[in-house]
């Protein structure tokens, strides 16, 4: 296999860039990332531009808010009382995360504002209402296993291990 299609275990290197051009992670220092194609495992408007790639091509992809973490979405900021946090035996602090129950099922917020009674709390994905860009770098590109395939993810080196 020479191109990026469905079904194809992808490896490659990434450094994400927000819109003001601020390195938010990388893989460069690290092991490469490793996704099965077409299955959901990056967000959807890097896996759109990745499409008929092949392995040795690097390739800076922009991808707006809608084809990445979403918009920001007001209502998933809540002010909850602090009497929800009891059992927790550390001071609660900005920048702390929790998972939480939603109508959605397990969700994971940030702590944003403390107060004596109250604590906020956001649902919103952190990198959510932002344009990325992505500097990316495939080191190669082969058929998935059907293992793989059952299971919906890369198994192996850079993958999932069970």
């Amino acid at each position: 296999m020479t191109s990026i299609t469905k079904n194809a275990v992808v490896t490659m290197h990434y450094t994400l860039f927000n819109e003001t051009g601020e390195q938010l992670e990388s893989s460069k220092n690290s092991d490469p990332l490793a996704y099965l194609h077409g299955h959901g495992n990056i967000i959807p408007g890097l896996e759109k531009a990745l499409e008929g790639k092949s392995a040795g091509d690097s390739l800076r992809v922009d991808v707006e808010p809608e084809e990445g973490y979403g918009a920001r979405d007001e209502a998933l900021i809540q002010e909850v009382p602090r009497s929800m946090f009891q059992g927790f035996d550390q001071q609660i602090e900005v920048g702390m995360r929790f998972q939480a129950d939603s109508s959605h099922g397990p969700t994971l917020v940030t702590v944003t504002a403390v107060s004596e009674e109250m604590i906020t709390v956001d649902g919103n994905n952190e990198l959510a209402g932002e344009k990325l860009t992505f500097d990316i770098e495939i080191l190669e590109v082969r058929e998935a296993s059907a293992e793989e395939l059952d299971h919906g993810h890369v198994h192996g080196p850079g993958g999932h291990h069970h």
